[in-house]
């Protein structure tokens, strides 16, 4: 792995405990993420690797301990702009939208901010670099498991975040999808903030600046 730079963490956990129901599922968890960090999490089933991603993205509430982010200029912020790919098994292939307005989804909360053009723009980018753009009308419910976790993806990107959090992105995809995958997180690590949970350790741990191995509590390697 190759050595992570040193500057004020992005995203900071303090001894976080969280779970379910009053059940913990990680305990006393301290993490300090670094901007253009690749953060590769592995670990057991149950071990605490999605828990973990949910504390993170602010989904989750700790039981215990705090999270804290900084946006570029090392100073406290209360949130950050971070596009989610899920795990592909919670994706609802019934509800009836087609690719376009899935994908446009991960720019609902720039309106504000980018102008409509703009908007486009980044829209017709991402679907060419996801080999999407002759689906752009067809419903999820008519994808192939590739093709579904292209237009998953394409939402997390489109948005251009400062952190993009992957959930096990390698489950239920093609070789065309691997390989578009690897290529865009090739791109957008020189100037994003990766976090990948993985089941392909070896490959993982080729591409992290940080290794963060989940069996309810996190033991790290820089």
């Amino acid at each position: 792995m190759s050595e992570a730079r040193i500057s004020t963490p992005i995203i900071s956990l303090n001894n976080v405990t969280a779970g379910y129901d009053g059940r913990p599922q990680i305990n006393g968890v301290s993490i300090d993420v670094m901007p253009r960090d690749f953060v590769g999490i592995i670990g057991r089933n149950g071990g605490g690797k999605t828990t973990l991603l949910r504390v993170i993205l602010s989904l989750l509430k700790p039981m215990e301990g705090s999270v804290s982010y900084h946006n570029d200029k090392g100073m406290k912020c209360p949130y950050l702009h971070m596009g989610y790919l899920p795990q592909h098994s919670i994706i609802d292939t019934s509800f009836p939208i087609c690719v376009a307005e899935v994908i446009e989804q991960g720019l609902l909360g720039r309106h504000n901010s980018i102008q409509k053009k703009a908007r486009t723009q980044l829209m017709e980018d991402i679907m060419d670099e996801m080999a999407l753009t002759h689906l752009a009308r067809q419903p999820i419910g008519q994808l192939s498991g590739g093709e579904l976790q292209r237009t998953l993806l394409a939402r997390a990107l489109v948005g251009q975040p400062q952190v993009l959090v992957l959930d096990e992105p390698n489950t239920f995809i093609d070789k065309t999808t691997t390989t578009l995958l690897d290529n865009v997180l090739d791109r957008v690590k020189q100037h994003t903030t990766i976090i990948m949970v993985s089941h392909n350790v070896e490959d993982i741990k080729k591409k992290a600046t940080i290794l963060v191995e989940m069996d309810e509590q996190a033991h790290i390697t820089r």
